[in-house]
Order: structure tokens, then sequence, then C-alpha cells
């Protein structure tokens, strides 16, 4: 845990009533870029799951047993964080609603607000974006086309009151909604 909570860096100041924000969509739909528009206007520490799995493990293998101890982690930085106040936003796949699950009593058991948004844009931008990937010295993700295709048959409906957001358009709107909702 300390590994990941260093890899943070400096956190921000503690809030009243944090937020947990879980971010929701196939590779390639615009995760990381909505979740760092967000950090823009709000106090708040993202977790990238693409990047924390390489600081827990250095050559990833993405196998289930590798993905559950990275999950499980990631759950008890999430409580640790919430419990002292600092909002979240998870940026990950987060595709099943059993795994959301897990997530929406985190914030429960912290008395965080809960805001969920879910990510997509047409298959051809998701392709663009995954082909320009692989070039990108920032990009922490190494899913591929071929790793959209996989999971494309794995996503679930959420059950909770949720944002859809389709990161081909202007997502500014989108944002500033987050943004009064996370501030309210």
């Amino acid at each position: 845990m300390k590994l990941l909570v260093d890899s943070l860096g400096l956190l921000p100041e503690p809030v009243a009533h944090p937020a947990s924000i879980v971010l929701a969509g196939l590779p390639g739909t615009g995760k990381s870029y909505f979740s760092h528009r967000l950090a823009e206007k709000i106090p708040v520490v993202i977790l990238e799951t693409d990047a924390l799995r390489k600081t827990l493990f250095s050559e990833p293998t993405y196998s289930p047993r590798e993905s559950g101890l990275l999950f499980e982690a990631v759950h008890v930085l999430i409580g640790w964080l919430l419990k002292r106040g600092v909002s979240v936003i998870l940026d990950a796949t987060n595709l099943s609603e059993r795994h959301r699950e897990v997530l929406y009593r985190i914030a429960g058991q912290n008395g965080a607000k809960l805001i969920i948004v879910y990510l997509e844009a047409p298959p051809g931008v998701v392709s663009e974006r995954l082909k320009e990937r692989r070039t990108a010295a920032e990009n922490k993700s190494d899913a591929d086309g071929e790793v959209y295709q996989k999971m494309l048959g794995s996503v679930e409906a959420i059950k909770h009151r949720h944002y859809v957001v389709n990161t081909a358009e202007d997502i500014a709107p989108a944002v500033d909604k987050i943004v009064r909702e996370v501030m309210n």
C-alpha cells in the first residue's frame, strides 16, 4: 500500500465531503483524458489502474491473479483516501457491474459522493486513438485494438444513476456537470 500511496505524489487538501468518481468504458474511449480534464477543475487524486499496475508489477502479465491483486490494493487505497477526505477518480475499464458494486460499497462506507461516468466513442475514433497511443510517450496503457475487441463483449449495464459521455464530442459540458455535482 505504501508503494501505491508514494506513487501518487502530493495529495490535495482534504474536504468535508469527498467524491468517488468511477469511470467506466472500453480502452480508447477517453477515460484518462476525461479524468485529467476533471482534475484541472477539482482537487482530486487520479488512480489510473494502468499506472498502478506497473507500480506494483514491473513486468505486468495481466493475468487474472495479477488483476485480482491490483484491484484488491486499489480498493484499499480508495477507502484509505476517502476516509482522509481526499476525492478520487478511478480510471479503469470497470466493465462489470459485480466489480463496480465493490466501488459503490467503498464510497458508501466512507460517506463519499458516488459519481459514475460511462465513456464511449465510435469504434473508428477508438481505433485511431489506440493506434496513436502506441507512440505516445505519456501513454500508460498496453491495451490495443485486440484488447478492445476482446473486452467489447464484457460491457455490462450500469444499474446506478450515471452519466454517459461520448468523448468524440465536446466533453466540457459533462466535465462542468460533474464538477458542479462534486462541489455541491
